[in-house]
């Protein structure tokens, strides 16, 4: 079974849409550890462990394949106990940095609840000294080495012992090189609390959480997993975002139109797998750049044409440049080397971690 079919898969799961569980679970019988390892890993890239294994389990005990229930049964135990694990000192961190007069945002992180991120996102308009004084005061903390990349984005990232999932905090601005300052103050201007299990935390407003998966899938990584689908049709559909706030937020740093093709591109992955999604207003549609044709499949993700990211850059660096954004323009014009640089430093070493 090729990656396209199974993102498709983990997309229906986790949409609870119909899904051809004959085929699914045919494959994961007869695949073997081997295969049910690679699903799983697929699963856990994308950031739906819970979200698909658990309809999957149901399906697996509802036609009486007790071997696929049973790994469902032993990889949903797992996960659950990682999550557990995270949010307990989540919420330990967050309330000891508040308590220190530090305003933390979690940010990206908990937008896949049930399932949680690779990292524990966060975002904190304090000094990065204070920052990691307290860190290292309270959580004996360690920084790990920062690349270019995290200067420039002024990103921090902390192991802490004890806990699997690393702790990585954005100070004051956001975007690869750091060049959005106003949209970022956003982000602890306008939180608000979420339940989250048996904890509450601070996380950014609906609109804020639209504009970070923007930025992080349209204008750094390039890629769209299933999860973002999924967050961000449940942020359309049950959160209610203001529009005229969110293109307000977005033209504060010039990404409006990645914004609208970032929702159109979800808005229809959606509607092919369900037959129905929420309905963006006709005139936003009119300003998105490309829809869910344009994306592909490479490797494990759902690809962005480089061509359109690169005519999203420019229209953000010119939108910059005409609000006399001097910080924004200059930080947006040390990507293109960078990526070069990022791209040298792969053909030379297979490695580019030393500039990302």
């Amino acid at each position: 079974m090729n990656t396209d079919i199974q993102i498709n898969h983990l997309l229906r799961l986790s949409l609870n849409s119909p899904v051809d569980s004959d085929r699914l679970l045919s494959y994961l019988a007869k695949s073997g550890a081997e295969g049910r390892s690679s699903f799983l890993s697929l699963a856990n890239s994308h950031h739906v462990v819970l979200r698909a294994l658990q309809p999957l389990r149901e399906l697996a005990r509802a036609s009486g394949n007790s071997q696929v229930e049973g790994w469902c049964d032993e990889a949903l135990r797992k996960e659950r106990a990682t999550i557990a694990e995270s949010l307990s000192f989540l919420n330990e961190f967050c309330s000891e940095l508040e308590n220190a007069g530090i305003h933390i945002t979690v940010m990206k992180s908990l937008d896949h609840w049930p399932d949680i991120g690779n990292d524990l996102d966060l975002y904190t308009p304090s000094d990065p000294q204070e920052v990691s004084r307290a860190m290292q005061r309270r959580f004996e903390a360690s920084l790990k080495g920062r690349t270019w990349g995290d200067r420039l984005a002024q990103k921090c990232n902390y192991g802490v012992r004890n806990v699997r999932k690393s702790v990585e905090i954005h100070h004051g601005c956001l975007g690869q090189t750091g060049e959005h300052i106003a949209i970022a103050k956003r982000f602890s201007t306008r939180r608000v609390w979420q339940q989250v299990g048996d904890f509450k935390f601070m996380v950014p407003a609906p609109e804020e959480r639209i504009i970070a998966a923007t930025l992080q899938r349209m204008y750094r990584h390039l890629y769209i997993r299933v999860c973002d689908i999924v967050n961000t049709h449940l942020i359309l559909e049950s959160a209610a975002p203001d529009f005229a706030e969110l293109q307000r937020a977005a033209n504060l740093g010039g990404v409006w139109p990645g914004v609208v093709t970032y929702l159109r591109i979800v808005t229809e992955f959606v509607r092919r797998v369900r037959g129905s999604a929420y309905q963006l207003d006709p005139r936003l549609l009119a300003e998105s750049r490309f829809g869910m044709d344009e994306v592909f499949v490479r490797g494990i993700w759902l690809r962005v044409p480089a061509r359109r990211a690169a005519l999203l850059y420019a229209r953000q660096i010119c939108h910059m440049a005409s609000r006399r954004d001097l910080h924004g323009v200059v930080r947006l014009s040390l990507l293109p080397p960078l990526a070069s640089a990022a791209r040298l430093s792969y053909v030379l070493t297979g490695n580019h971690s030393g500039i990302w």
